[in-house]
């Protein structure tokens, strides 16, 4: 499966935030939409970084719990890794797992179109091995079905 036939089946609009946002508005983000991290847009709308909960997390306990006056570009990661809307899906789930990330932004162009988590990795997985596993098991069935027919 491709990266872009993923982003088309997925229900949720892409939520990002800027540089200048406080971390409290990227946790009401994240918290708020059930999600894992945020693209960094710039006023233009150019990717310049990724912001995950576990960053802020380190942050808050680097401060001991003064955090609330850092902003989003104190925290992001400014070094990205990013996917293409035509890479294939094993090969993100590579990227991931080799550089020991759970989220790949996605981009067409300068344009982000998407992220890709690592739980939309297991879920495409698990999907499509389910799907093999139905379809090998009624050939399965049906070719025991022809060899008790007698006919081979």
């Amino acid at each position: 499966m491709f990266v872009r036939t993923l982003l088309e089946s997925k229900e949720r609009n892409l939520i990002t935030t800027t540089p200048e946002a406080t971390l409290e508005e990227a946790m009401d983000l994240l918290i708020g939409n059930g999600i894992g991290c945020l693209p960094v847009l710039s006023g233009s709308g150019e990717l310049v970084g990724i912001i995950s909960d576990k960053d802020i997390f380190k942050k808050i306990h680097e401060t001991k719990g003064n955090y609330r006056q850092c902003c989003v570009k104190e925290v992001m990661t400014y070094e990205l890794i990013v996917g293409l809307p035509e890479d294939d899906i094993s090969y993100i789930a590579g990227v991931m797992d080799k550089n020991w990330i759970r989220h790949v932004p996605i981009l067409d162009g300068e344009k982000v179109v998407g992220i890709v988590s690592l739980r939309d990795i297991i879920k495409t997985t698990a999907e499509n091995v389910g799907i093999e596993n139905r379809y090998l098991n009624l050939y399965m069935e049906m070719m025991g079905r022809r060899d008790k027919s007698g006919d081979l």
